[in-house]
């Protein structure tokens, strides 16, 4: 998770459609002067004035703001001079109510930026326990390379809890991603939960069924005793996860998929998506299934490369709301170190979503070198 600004960053990028947004109160000025100046003299262009310092508000720093409310205040008086109205009581008026509107543009402006802080300070609160939570992959684990990317949602959506693990064991390197249903700190909580029971069953478990069964007693336990935090209904207390195993002396990668995206396999150019025989249900619904866990059993090559992802990946939609096709858009980085193709995705993921990711967005890839 931790890893330089330009993979594990949290992008802050305004999307094409809001650039034009600054425009908007000095086009409105501009459109008011000319209603102003090009139609009767009884026809006042006061709601595009007051228009332009209310957008000016919203959208502007402090000083323009002001510089809008000045600027409408004089395009009125100079309106009045136009259509000699120095001596009607009436225009003043409203000239005296544009300069109200002026001042509560400013005082609206003011308590905007403050309560946009705040929100700043409580998703740092969130982003810092996140950070906390998902401890910083080894670049190296036995055999194994690799390299994991968080991306956070748009400013506006509630972190959310997604997670990711390795573990170097007796029985090779053992991985797990996973995304926990629901948003904020709860959400982080329980993705803290499952994270330390598989750093803790990880090493012992003598297969991954076995560890699949100690997580979901781990995370069926915890949402017992805090229902209150996840959720009265079991169904908003579920975790998608998938649990990946690479044998130290196996030419092979076992893969356990309860509820959880399918990983891509990356072989020689080819990208496949490795589909679950039979996939059990999300953890903490473990009992559907009957304690039943089914392993996958993939060849896995020295150069052959294994990406784990969260659904924040495969659901991430461009402008005509089409969904993001991973396995097409990552074929041509297939032959790229697990560093420059997760530095890809980034860009892609960022660029694709016009910079409005409407969800997390967690990846790890996992690539078998030839020798420890």
């Amino acid at each position: 998770m931790a890893r330089p600004p330009e993979e594990g960053g949290i992008p802050r990028r305004t999307g094409a459609q809001e650039k034009w947004l600054p425009a908007l109160p000095p086009l409105l000025l501009f459109t008011g002067l000319l209603i102003g100046l090009f139609t009767p003299s009884d026809v006042r262009p006061i709601a595009f004035l007051a228009t332009a310092m209310v957008s000016a508000a919203a959208l502007l720093p402090l000083w323009e703001t002001v510089l809008t409310g000045v600027g409408a205040c004089a395009i009125f008086f100079v309106l009045m001079v136009h259509f000699n109205a120095l001596r009607d009581v009436t225009a003043y008026s409203e000239l005296a109510t544009v300069a109200a509107i002026a001042v509560f543009a400013v005082f609206l402006n003011r308590l905007l930026a403050r309560r946009a802080r705040q929100l700043v300070q409580v998703r740092s609160v969130a982003e810092t326990a996140q950070l906390a939570v998902l401890h910083p992959l080894p670049h190296h684990l036995g055999h194994v390379t690799l390299e994991s990317m968080y991306l956070a949602a748009a400013a506006e959506a509630r972190i959310g809890g997604d997670l990711y693990g390795a573990v170097r064991t007796p029985h090779g390197v053992r991985l797990l991603i996973g995304d926990v249903r629901g948003k904020g700190l709860p959400a982080i909580q329980a993705a803290a939960t499952l994270l330390g029971a598989f750093r803790e069953s990880a090493h012992d478990a003598p297969d991954l069924p076995h560890l699949a069964r100690r997580l979901e007693t781990s995370i069926s336990r915890y949402a017992s005793q805090h229902p209150g935090v996840l959720g009265s209904e079991i169904a908003e207390r579920f975790i998608t996860a998938l649990l990946a195993e690479i044998p130290d002396h196996e030419l092979v990668v076992r893969t356990l998929t309860c509820g959880h995206p399918p990983p891509l396999l990356l072989h020689r150019g080819e990208v496949r998506e490795l589909q679950a025989d039979a996939p059990s249900p999300p953890l903490n619904l473990g009992m559907l299934v009957n304690d039943e866990f089914h392993v996958d059993l993939t060849p896995f090559h020295p150069g052959d490369q294994l990406l784990l992802y969260t659904d924040g990946v495969t659901e991430t939609r461009d402008r005509s709301g089409a969904f993001y096709p991973l396995a097409e858009r990552i074929r041509p980085w297939s032959g790229e170190t697990p560093r420059h193709l997760l530095k890809h995705l980034h860009r892609d993921l960022v660029a694709y979503s016009d910079g409005e990711l409407d969800d997390d967005v967690a990846a790890v890839i996992a690539r078998r070198r030839a020798s420890l």
